[in-house]
């Protein structure tokens, strides 16, 4: 018999949905946020033959690297990805650049239908290798939604385990 999905909420046979979640950057949820793309590594393989053994190939892990992560938001007031775009890349020069602070650590929430978090995840040392401020502007079109998006390299991710299953009504 296989493990339950979920040992708090042992009624519950159908996984999360994704359209509801959370960022928080800087200890704040991100106002507006649209999408967010997937957590994902990969480690590379590496081939090796023993001399004493040449007919048979073995394949060890090699280095894994973490695959850049794209957030959506909807344009509104909130700075926050210009902000942390501009400690990267500041329009007055290296001079303005931040060292110290253009690398963040973000946290990542999915959360139940009742809004409590479910699944946590933190994304460490992220910084923004892409920004765009504003979408295409088309004045032919009135059914869009203006969007803004940052690309963030980071150096990994990792569940957070104390979060736990949140007994659901």
């Amino acid at each position: 018999m296989a493990a339950p999905m979920f040992p708090v909420n042992t009624h519950r046979h159908d996984p999360y949905r994704t359209f509801k979640f959370q960022v928080i950057i800087d200890g704040k949820p991100v106002a507006g946020l649209k999408k967010m793309g997937a957590l994902k590594r990969k480690t590379e393989q590496v081939k090796w033959r023993a001399s004493n053994d040449p007919s048979h190939e073995r394949i060890l892990p090699g280095g894994t690297s973490y695959e850049a992560v794209i957030l959506e938001q909807g344009l509104t007031h909130d700075p926050v990805f210009e902000e942390w775009a501009n400690l990267v890349n500041n329009i007055e020069g290296d001079a303005a650049m931040s060292l110290k602070n253009f690398r963040k650590d973000i946290i990542i929430n999915v959360l139940n239908l009742q809004g409590q978090v479910a699944i946590s995840y933190k994304l460490f040392r992220a910084w923004v290798s892409d920004f765009q401020a504003l979408p295409d502007l088309d004045a032919g079109t009135m059914n869009t939604v203006g969007i803004q998006s940052i690309t963030l390299q980071n150096e990994g991710w990792q569940r957070d385990t104390s979060v736990p299953e949140p007994a659901e009504s």
